[in-house]
């Protein structure tokens, strides 16, 4: 089993340091892993920031773990030349068009988040976001039109394969969990969510035992915070996905104990080929410091154990590991801890 590990920029080699180390812990021998650059770090050093280098790595290994890219000395640099743009081109070459956001309530933690005790402490969800369409990949431009105005636009579209191939991914999530799935669009004015609508209906004739039902975005920003606990596994277009992934975060309270997964169709030998990243940044201002809080990352680590290795017993030790250290105490500075890095990935390994 080989994991191509991209630590990146900013916090990303301090908390890469940290899964690899919980990795270890767990001495699995047939487990090798190899490191690449990617991001400014790989921009500095090779003038892309996705070498064709890092991308060999990935294409020939089972599962990507992933720090953080983004780089202030890099903003300037032409769009397609910044780091940012290592992580859409992954997406792009790999076909990873499926990610799975996990938001769980750590018990103990309900007054971090912006939501009052009792609501919070009911989030368990999973928002399933597709990845390879939409706005972000569609016709984009700014032009002049005829009176001299400038007009940016931005082409969104689905075809029903790709609005398929995502609603089997979280119709089989959804089996494996409550079997409650919402599907959110904006039907009610969007032509592209119309038939989104319509093939998540046609696809949940092959789940009769998922319930499925249908919300508009707009409403489901609402009820996220409103009552986040109604949700089971939500799943929508790339846009909204972008959007309601980082609102849910801020319902659980830090944005430094949210993993992600970016699935594709690939199979290994032992799973899903897929791309696992921390959600938040590369927390630049914080870098070199030890205050980085490393457990996004390390349950990343147990999401690629899981899915691209076929180590479930694994994957739930360390969710258990991580759970435990929070209720022993051992809290970051983003959890109002005075926790450093090193400390944290040490008391998981200790409980590992």
């Amino acid at each position: 089993m080989k994991i191509a590990c991209l630590a990146g920029d900013g916090i990303g080699p301090e908390i890469m340091a940290e899964a690899k180390k919980v990795l270890a812990a767990l001495d699995l021998p047939d487990i090798e892993t190899a490191d690449a650059d990617v991001g400014g770090a790989a921009y500095k050093a090779h003038g892309h920031p996705l070498p064709p280098e890092t991308l060999a790595l990935c294409k020939a290994s089972d599962a990507i773990l992933f720090g953080a890219v983004g780089d202030p000395s890099c903003d300037n640099l032409e769009r397609h030349l910044r780091p940012e743009q290592a992580i859409l081109g992954l997406r792009q070459a790999l076909t990873l068009f499926a990610n799975l956001r996990p938001a769980t309530m750590f018990p103990g933690l309900e007054d971090m988040s912006a939501l009052r005790p009792e609501v919070a402490r009911e989030i368990d969800l999973l928002i399933v976001r597709e990845l390879n369409g939409d706005v972000y990949f569609g016709e984009k431009a700014i032009r002049t039109l005829d009176d001299g105005r400038r007009q940016g636009f931005d082409f969104m579209s689905y075809a029903e394969d790709e609005v398929r191939r995502i609603a089997h991914v979280a119709f089989r999530a959804a089996q494996g969990r409550d079997k409650r799935l919402c599907s959110v669009d904006k039907a009610n004015v969007l032509e592209t969510s119309q038939l989104w609508r319509d093939v998540v209906i046609e696809t949940s004739a092959e789940y009769p035992d998922v319930e499925l039902s249908h919300m508009y975005v707009d409403n489901a920003a609402m009820q996220l915070v409103r009552n986040p606990g109604q949700f089971d596994v939500v799943v929508t277009g790339n846009l909204f996905g972008d959007i309601l992934s980082d609102q849910a975060s801020m319902c659980v309270g830090s944005i430094g104990l949210l993993a992600s997964a970016s699935l594709g169709e690939a199979q290994t030998d032992f799973g899903t080929f897929g791309l696992y990243e921390p959600i938040h940044g590369s927390a630049p201002d914080i870098a070199g410091t030890g205050k980085a809080n490393p457990m996004a990352m390390i349950l990343s680590l147990a999401m690629l154990l899981r899915h691209s290795l076929g180590l479930e017993a694994q994957a739930q030790q360390v969710e258990a590991a991580v759970a435990k250290a929070l209720e022993a105490g051992v809290k970051g500075a983003d959890l109002g801890g005075g926790a450093g890095t090193a400390e944290i990935g040490d008391a998981i390994v200790d409980l590992l």
